[in-house]
């Protein structure tokens, strides 16, 4: 297990459309653009979300993900064409602007991921970890990079009764063979990340539990963890809102880090990326004494 003696360290580079690469070290920290009225967070209060999306990257974000659908816990599902009609523009306008960081799409929807991904995006974020089998093949098509993420159920039903018998074995067990499901796809094995869904389909209990053994999760694959703002914060802290759970991410974010992560996503990039560079100084300091 990584300790804040030991330098932090990184997977190989991602590959991405085009010969870019996406260089994971740090970790590093994806942003979070809702294009949605109802995002459990911030859902209709960003304005302007390319103005946004901008900020997010000058403050250090490396990867900027935008969604079109919230998945909060209960949510209904938003129509193909009214998903697309929210984000393509967005990532248009981004591309168009010259973005100097990668766009990773947050979607569940093949039709979705294809128009972003033409429009410009690198990445798609699947919260159904590739619950339709064509999102693979879009994701290979456009040499995407894919995050894979663990969802028990639906943003419907997921919180109504989440039931483990060994909640991390099953996470490992479901993004090792959705990994492979998309390798056999035609998805480089390198541009496959796992996501183990934090408050997707789970109690307060499961998410600490899957907190506590990230190392399993990392074995897999990079790594994703998004507890930015989530209820599990709020629970922890006395029942604080959406609003007040700063300190909590961020302290979840370090665990993170210190445990494997390769993104953090986050919806507070500048406090979240200053947290991590002073750990990532700490321990490349106490490891080069060590050495």
């Amino acid at each position: 297990m990584p300790t804040i003696t030991e330098p932090l360290r990184a997977p190989p580079p991602v590959p991405l459309p085009g010969g870019r690469r996406l260089v994971l070290v740090g970790p590093v920290v994806m942003g979070v653009v809702n294009v949605t009225p109802d995002s459990f967070s911030d859902g209709g209060r960003i304005a302007d979300p390319v103005a946004h999306a901008r900020a997010l990257a000058a403050e250090g974000a490396a990867i900027i993900d935008v969604g079109g659908e919230s998945t909060r816990p209960g949510a209904a599902p938003v129509p193909e064409d009214e998903e697309r009609a929210r984000v393509v523009p967005v990532i248009e306008a981004l591309v168009r602007g010259g973005l100097p960081v990668p766009i990773s799409v947050d979607t569940r929807k093949p039709g979705v991921a294809r128009a972003a991904l033409a429009a410009g995006a690198a990445l798609v974020n699947d919260v159904s970890g590739l619950g339709d089998p064509d999102m693979a093949r879009v994701a290979a098509a456009a040499r995407a990079a894919v995050i894979v993420m663990h969802m028990q159920g639906t943003p419907e039903t997921m919180q109504a009764a989440p039931t483990y018998a060994d909640v991390v074995t099953e996470v490992a067990a479901f993004l090792a063979e959705r990994r492979a499901r998309a390798v056999a796809a035609g998805v480089d094995p390198a541009a496959v990340l796992v996501d183990p869904g934090l408050g997707f389909g789970k109690t307060v209990e499961h998410n600490l539990t899957l907190l506590r053994h990230l190392e399993r999760l990392a074995a897999i694959g990079p790594l994703v963890v998004g507890l930015s703002r989530k209820s599990t914060l709020g629970h922890v802290l006395g029942g604080r809102p959406p609003e007040g759970r700063l300190a909590g991410g961020l302290g979840g974010a370090v665990w993170a880090a210190l445990r494997g992560a390769s993104v953090i996503r986050t919806h507070d990039v500048l406090p979240t990326v200053d947290a991590l560079r002073v750990v990532a100084a700490i321990a490349d300091r106490e490891g080069a004494h060590a050495a």
